[in-house]
């Protein structure tokens, strides 16, 4: 190496950029697209890497291939987790394509092959069996308690092999870039704040900030060197022209938003008329006083369509919307993943004319394909990740319809409406800034070929 390649591999050590720790790939399917391609051989010549991809690029297959080549390389079994029914899902896929794969059983972990299990199930299995695991969904991460993102956190640190696949890449909370970062085993979060961030006073602009998290702000003098880390340990792509190659057959079909608002029957405890809610607290109460007449609506819209989703966020709603809508299946938190599994199936597969899906964004609306749906109603919380992968099932590449989401909230809910909005204009910025970081690092690593020096003569005497 060069004198001016071993000076940029010392400056990549030192803001935790991290050589390729990969390998050379051993296949790669003639199956995948090329840009699919492209993100496999990147992600296997990393070692350690993060794909963000939106949904339906192929992530699931990405993954597998990966998988498949960290097994041929290390010869020991590779271990795939993900959300809830979801892994009979990439089984599937995995045999569609002629790799192999099973789900995950603790007491056969020592056959050379890709094991597939959920994230709820990893205590069952010990990190040294396996060469390579494989986060899919990862942004799924921050709906777990502490104890539980340490753990699966601690897991893959243990793992020579590690890769993460999600469509939301931390729109609008620098935590999660932060926990994927350690996870592949560069810069922790708190490393991460403290190179990168700046902590401003609890108040700017007359914002008051509610934890020590919302106060953090990128430095300007630091951001293109954020973005320049996080482009070295992660690809990003909405679409394949995001990466340069051409959008054929993936150009989504339009998404209709219909803000649908319902007035409340009776307004709050001594008042007069329903107010906007002004805080959390009389968001809830806003929320609990109107479940009758927003799931009633949500019956009306329903009927209006053959095969919809209905996300909600309580089970005193979710029970309502049971009774409210014919040929409808509720998926809850308790029910087994077998059960879920047969629901899902239904869902798509199912020969009645008529079906809903009743479920919560958190425990259905991540890793699903309901390409074959093109309607949905959802009732409005702060969280715009639950939103925007509740919305994805159905708008993703494979759909042909135009997709219809009901939005449906009442008087007092209004700020959960505007607060999914902006960050939606915050995340698609936030991508907007690493898919253009990315590319600048891709024609970086495109131009520069290490020069040899030549010292002058008078020098070396």
């Amino acid at each position: 190496m060069g004198l001016n390649g071993t000076y940029k591999a010392f400056l990549d050590r030192k803001q935790s950029f991290g050589a390729n720790s990969g390998f050379t790939p051993y296949h790669l399917p003639d199956t995948m697209f090329d840009f699919q391609k492209f993100l496999a051989d990147w992600i296997i010549t990393k070692g350690r890497g993060a794909v963000f991809a939106d949904c339906g690029m192929g992530k699931t297959l990405i993954q597998l291939v990966w998988a498949d080549n960290v097994l041929r390389h290390t010869n020991k079994p590779v271990l795939v987790l993900t959300p809830l029914a979801v892994s009979g899902q990439t089984v599937a896929e995995a045999h569609k394509f002629g790799i192999e794969a099973r789900r995950a059983d603790p007491a056969q972990t020592g056959a050379k092959t890709i094991h597939i299990t959920n994230y709820e199930q990893l205590h069952k299995y010990s990190a040294t069996d396996f060469g390579g695991v494989v986060c899919d969904e990862s942004s799924i991460l921050k709906n777990f308690n502490g104890t539980r993102k340490a753990e699966i956190t601690e897991f893959m640190r243990l793992v020579p092999y590690r890769s993460l696949f999600t469509a939301t890449a931390a729109p609008n909370d620098w935590e999660e870039l932060g926990t994927s970062s350690e996870a592949l085993g560069y810069y922790g979060y708190t490393d991460m704040l403290s190179r990168f961030f700046t902590n401003k006073s609890n108040t700017v602009r007359g914002r008051q900030f509610q934890n020590q998290r919302d106060k953090m702000f990128l430095r300007r003098y630091a951001e293109k060197d954020f973005w320049r880390w996080v482009a070295s340990w992660s690809r990003a792509a909405r679409m394949p022209s995001d990466l340069g190659y051409p959008d054929d057959g993936f150009v989504l079909p339009e998404m209709v938003e219909n803000n649908i608002e319902v007035q409340a029957r009776r307004p709050a405890e001594g008042m007069l008329w329903d107010l906007e809610a002004t805080d959390f607290y009389e968001e809830r109460e806003a929320i609990k006083r109107t479940i009758q007449e927003r799931c009633e609506m949500a019956a009306e819209r329903v009927a209006q369509h053959d095969i919809s989703a209905v996300w909600c966020h309580r089970n005193e709603e979710a029970s309502l919307l049971k009774k409210l809508i014919p040929n409808s299946v509720e998926i809850s938190g308790s029910d087994s993943p077998e059960k879920k599994e047969e629901a899902a199936d239904w869902f798509v597969n199912g020969r009645s004319q008529k079906r809903v899906l009743i479920s919560k964004p958190k425990i259905f609306g991540f890793g699903m394909n309901f390409q074959h749906a093109a309607h949905a109603v959802y009732f409005p919380s702060h969280s715009y990740e639950q939103y925007y992968q509740a919305t994805r099932r159905m708008l993703r590449f494979g759909q042909t319809q135009t997709v219809v989401i009901d939005r449906i909230y009442t008087n007092g809910g209004k700020r959960m409406l505007q607060s999914i909005d902006r960050k939606a204009r915050q995340a698609e910025k936030m991508f907007d800034m690493l898919v253009k970081h990315i590319n600048d690092e891709l024609s970086l690593q495109n131009i520069y070929t290490p020069q040899k020096v030549s010292i002058p003569q008078w020098l070396t005497k």
